[in-house]
């Protein structure tokens, strides 16, 4: 019989074993995959008081360096058999990818997309930073004063250390707190429930790539401990829904990452030629399981409503749950099922609200929600509202859905509100410069670009370097 491995809290980077663990379970067996050491918010209020000792710890190794230790933990992360835990036991990339999908329901196809993306950014660290950074270099982080296009710069860090509360929706999240590892930050990751995987597995990279451990925490805690990772690190990262992050939204020491309400708008222009774009509103509804704050939740177009909902159904309608190990797998399962019982129970609600139709419910198999061994799934739904004003509108899940609007192309970026990704395919300048000039949004795609086509060297929700590092003056007498 093989040991449960035992994941411990890392204090900057020193195994702590609590009393007190949590179970990690297969979502369809309910086999405990693993026990998590959890700590209290003390405990971390304690550690945080040594973030200057990390801090310290990290600054040692010149940006240069840095550069080439992500770049070698990208491979590590992607390759390499890592310790998992105490007592020696270790993971295969192979075995990550199943017990990742036993305890998240992604299955194993697009746990590697996701774990593709997480090198490419790894690996590409030096473009990420420079795009981030807007071409410093990176020396003068080492010294705190530089040269910039001929003038004196000098940056000084906000912060001792980054605070990262995590999801458990996707993988790829974690990419976004591995720049500040290249920025000389440590990290204090509270990880996701169901997800402790990817990060345990990100720091064991860094580690032997050669990152000192003393720039890890790992703090699996409850509510109270994220709160504490969130105000006592000067500045941090938070992933979650929009009850979980709407009493930070104004913290500018805290940088939200919650629900998208990225959008495909179809301008007068195009609308005619509509059917041409079909695979990329399918893309940009379906990758990765619609689990992704870059999925389209909706699709804004002046005319053909009705019409672009059906055939955007047709094709939807056609995905299935499958085993997880199936090569064309499309959907995840809910790690936890009352999740999807509650999504659906508000998709039901809102299709009773006049002005909204389910346009997958005529050509669907069975109904939304559906028990497929052993795991809950909901099938992809597109709905097509009357207006935007509806509550199905602008409305966010996590798995495969968006909403079909008819909104005058006059009228919608006033209609359309907070928008993280917005794919415009429009060839009217007037409309593009209308569009460069919309405060509500983040990431902007002009043509048929999928809106879960991402380059990492373009920030698309907050600049972490700008979040760590603040620009002041600086002059020398010596």
């Amino acid at each position: 019989m093989s040991t449960i491995p035992h994941l411990p809290a890392l204090r900057w980077g020193r195994a702590y074993e609590s009393l007190d663990q949590v179970e990690v379970k297969d979502i369809r067996t309910g086999e405990v995959l693993a026990r998590v050491s959890h700590v209290n918010a003390g405990i971390v209020r304690r550690d945080l008081q040594r973030a200057t000792e990390a801090a310290a710890a990290l600054r040692k190794l010149p940006a240069a360096r840095l550069l080439e230790v992500c770049a070698a933990a990208a491979e590590r992360f992607l390759n390499d058999t890592l310790p998992l835990g105490v007592g020696g036991a270790t993971q295969s990339p192979a075995q990550y990818i199943q017990t990742l999908s036993r305890t998240s329901g992604l299955p194993h196809v697009l746990i590697r997309r996701n774990m593709e993306r997480i090198h490419t950014a790894l690996s590409q660290m030096s473009a990420v930073l420079r795009g981030l950074s807007r071409g410093l270099e990176l020396s003068v982080l080492d010294s705190g004063w530089g040269e910039q296009n001929g003038a004196r710069v000098s940056f000084a860090p906000t912060a001792h250390a980054l605070g990262v509360v995590m999801p458990s929706n996707s993988p790829a999240v974690n990419a976004l707190w591995l720049p500040a590892i290249a920025l000389k930050t440590p990290v204090a990751l509270k990880p996701g429930r169901e997800e402790p995987w990817t990060p345990w597995r990100l720091i064991q990279a860094f580690i032997a790539a050669g990152v000192p451990p003393e720039a890890f925490g790992f703090y699996p805690t409850d509510h109270e401990g994220a709160a504490a990772i969130l105000a006592g690190c000067g500045r941090a990262l938070l992933f979650g829904d929009q009850s979980t992050t709407a009493q930070y939204a104004h913290n500018p020491a805290i940088q939200i990452h919650g629900p998208g309400w990225s959008k495909i708008l179809i301008g007068n222009d195009c609308i005619e030629h509509w059917r041409e774009f079909l695979d990329v509103m399918v893309s940009s509804v379906v990758e990765n399981g619609g689990r992704s704050c870059l999925n389209a939740s909706a699709i804004v177009v002046p005319r053909y409503a009705p019409e672009i909902a059906d055939a955007l159904a047709q094709r939807l309608a056609a995905i299935e749950p499958t085993r997880p190990d199936d090569p064309n797998a499309r959907l995840a399962a809910f790690a936890n099922p009352k999740m999807a019982d509650a999504i659906d129970a508000q998709i039901e609600a809102g299709l009773q609200t006049p002005g909204a139709v389910d346009a997958t419910a005529h050509y669907r198999r069975g109904p939304r929600k559906v028990l497929f061994e052993g795991a809950v799934f909901l099938k992809p739904t597109i709905v097509h509202c009357a207006s935007f004003e509806h509550p199905l509108a602008n409305r966010e899940f996590l798995f495969p859905y968006a909403s079909v609007v008819e909104v005058p192309q006059a009228e919608m970026l006033r209609r359309i509100g907070p928008t993280l990704v917005c794919t415009a395919i429009t060839r009217d300048a007037a409309f593009i410069e209308q569009l460069m000039a919309c405060p509500h949004i983040d990431r902007l795609n002009i043509g048929p670009v999928p809106t879960m086509k991402i380059s990492w060297d373009q920030p698309h929700e907050g600049n972490l370097f700008e979040l760590l590092w603040r620009r002041r003056s600086f002059e020398r007498g010596w």
